[in-house]
């Protein structure tokens, strides 16, 4: 009771801002205390500027980091709020008023356990950047020589501290409540809705939130994609300085250049174009299909041009994940797609699991073939730079209303890149496309992972693995006639009788038979 007493005076509050800043539109969509909301849209009587996602962004950096970080969430779900309005959110600014220096300090020493003259040899008070859940100040420290040299020592090494705004977790617990009050609430009053699970999604969000409040977990995550990118330069991570990071404190080392979607300071600089987009497409292809784990934020803020023309990042509390099984699928879509061949991408669907099998083979499948081809056959032929495959992926996402599929989170935050890739690419050269840069070596994956020899190693590897699989099953036959032989096991009387002696027989070479085939086949294959 005092849980709904709290989140009904929340709402009211939330209700008011919304309506400031016209932006009440969401809530009229899902009917959600219709008549609070009517009351507000009424005394409001505010026409803010720009497109309802703008004041939708706007209301929500008002309101504070957690709603700031929910919009970024909200992002991703062009198939929720079209993709005029996701757009819009994927452009929140994530910034806020910074705190004071001197509380910056006492994180610091109470996290790392030395004072600020032990572990840098300065630092900048004033933080470079603010966001909703923690700012960054600039700082050096000394340049550690190897033990026995006798070197002069060395300038101090430039590095960039990320601390956490103090009160965030308390805060974004209260806000959570909230949030899922707010859902449970939806789930109720619309049924309709019960299909996007709001509990689940606020669940996910919460996870999210909560590993991004753990500086130690961005810190690993960068380690990790500069492993994947180790010894090539054109994709700059930053180090991570972890004698100097805690869960509340990030030290890495500072890195700076251009935003990626600044097309004249770039050009100012002497940067080409074409090539800054051509390793971008590079890096975010070999991201997604190479690796499976990509940035989840590549906004512009988040993403530069160094002086050496290699693209460095920053930022890496969200990051994405495909497992192998994804990936390939979504090879195959790609290939169906670019075939034309819309009743294999409808088996595709469902062979990944994203039609349900209450969408069996037959008329339901003929169905959403049709739909498919409804939403592909508009760019057949056309060229790849006038192609949006941000777009496409979500009027694809979109049919899921239709056909009642699950919502694919991790497809959803590689839609939410992919759209701003494209509109860093537009921005800097509206007649390229950063899809077109990046055809060779989608073609060079296509060949050596979905190719013909790509499909022979794949039927190999099964058969390897059944061949794996056969000391177990031998195993297993031998201790359940073992099992029989002493009566653990009895057979029905009928059973028994049915078995004639050539049934025992074959019974017998069972084992035997199937291990030959196996290797006959392997052998074939190989």
């Amino acid at each position: 009771m005092l849980r709904t007493l709290r989140s009904l005076l929340r709402f009211q509050r939330i209700v008011r801002t919304l309506a400031r800043h016209d932006a009440l539109a969401p809530l009229e969509e899902i009917r959600v205390a219709p008549g609070l909301v009517w009351l507000a849209r009424r005394f409001s009587r505010r026409a803010a500027a720009g497109r309802p996602g703008q004041k939708l962004a706007r209301a929500l950096t008002e309101m504070g980091p957690s709603f700031i970080k929910l919009g970024q969430m909200l992002s991703t779900r062009a198939d929720l709020l079209g993709e005029q309005v996701a757009f819009d959110l994927a452009e929140l600014q994530d910034h806020l008023e910074p705190f004071d220096g001197a509380l910056a300090r006492r994180i610091l020493e109470e996290e790392l356990g030395q004072p600020v003259e032990a572990l840098f040899v300065s630092f900048d008070p004033v933080p470079v950047s603010a966001a909703s859940i923690a700012q960054v100040h600039n700082a050096e420290v000394a340049t550690e020589l190897e033990a026995g040299t006798q070197e002069a020592p060395r300038e101090p090494r430039a590095v960039a501290v990320k601390i956490l705004r103090p009160g965030i977790e308390r805060a974004f617990g209260r806000d959570l409540e909230f949030f899922y009050w707010l859902a449970e609430w939806v789930e109720r009053a619309q049924p309709k809705l019960r299909r996007f699970r709001p509990v689940e999604a606020v669940r996910v969000f919460e996870e999210t939130v909560r590993l991004e409040m753990d500086l130690r977990m961005e810190g690993a995550a960068a380690s990790e994609l500069a492993e994947n990118f180790a010894g090539d330069d054109t994709y700059n991570v930053p180090a991570i300085d972890w004698r100097r990071s805690s869960r509340r404190v990030l030290t890495m080392s500072r890195v700076s250049g251009i935003p990626m979607d600044d097309r004249a300071a770039l050009l100012a600089a002497g940067h080409d174009l074409t090539e800054v987009l051509t390793k971008a497409a590079g890096v975010f292809f070999n991201q997604v299909f190479r690796d499976g784990f990509f940035h989840g934020d590549q906004h512009p803020g988040n993403m530069w041009v160094a002086v050496d023309g290699s693209i460095v990042a920053v930022d890496f509390g969200i990051m994405g994940r495909l497992d192998w099984d994804t990936r390939r699928y979504l090879a195959d879509m790609l290939i169906a797609t670019l075939d034309g061949d819309y009743h294999r991408l409808a088996a595709v669907y469902m062979e990944a699991g994203y039609l349900p099998q209450s969408h069996p083979t037959g008329h339901a499948l003929d169905v959403f073939a049709q739909a498919l081809r409804s939403v592909c056959e508009p760019i057949a032929g056309r060229p790849l730079n006038e192609i949006s495959f941000a777009r496409l992926l979500a009027q694809l996402l979109r049919l899921t209303e239709s056909f009642e599929l699950p919502v694919q989170p991790q497809l959803l935050l590689l839609q939410k890149n992919m759209l701003m890739a494209e509109g860093v690419s537009r921005r800097l050269d509206p007649a390229l496309n950063i899809w077109t840069l990046a055809q060779p070596l989608i073609g060079a994956w296509m060949r050596e992972n979905r190719g013909p020899e790509a499909r022979l190693r794949e039927t190999a590897e099964d058969v390897l693995h059944g061949l794996r699989q056969l000391p177990t099953l031998a195993d297993s036959l031998e201790r359940a006639t073992r099992q029989l032989a002493d009566g653990c096991i009895r057979l029905d009387p009928d059973t028994i009788a049915r078995l004639t002696p050539r049934d025992r027989y074959f019974g017998r070479w069972a084992l035997p038979i199937a291990l030959l085939a196996l290797i006959i086949a392997l052998a074939a294959l190989l």
